[in-house]
């Protein structure tokens, strides 16, 4: 009999959350709403400038191109000693 009313249980749980999900879609303007707060929430946001944003993706690329060449020549490196190596 526990196992029953257990069962019970959850059919009315999922019932009611079925409900709500459907309540919620039929809420009228929550749409025009969501969008009405996103436009203050991006209002509120502090964006960089165009000189900063040049900055930051110049060190950016710079990194980049850098930790590139290092790779190559390690590679290259590596490649080197293990010629050296296999072919004594």
């Amino acid at each position: 009999m526990a196992k029953d009313t257990t069962s019970e249980k959850k059919k009315e749980v999922t019932s009611e959350k079925k409900s709500e999900k459907k309540a919620d879609k039929k809420e009228p303007g929550k749409i025009k709403s969501w969008f009405k707060d996103l436009k203050v929430e991006f209002k509120k946001v502090v964006w960089p400038t165009k000189s900063t944003v040049v900055t930051n993706t110049s060190v950016v690329v710079g990194v980049i191109a850098l930790s590139a060449v290092l790779v190559g020549l390690l590679d290259e490196g590596f490649l080197a000693l293990f010629s050296f190596i296999y072919n004594s």
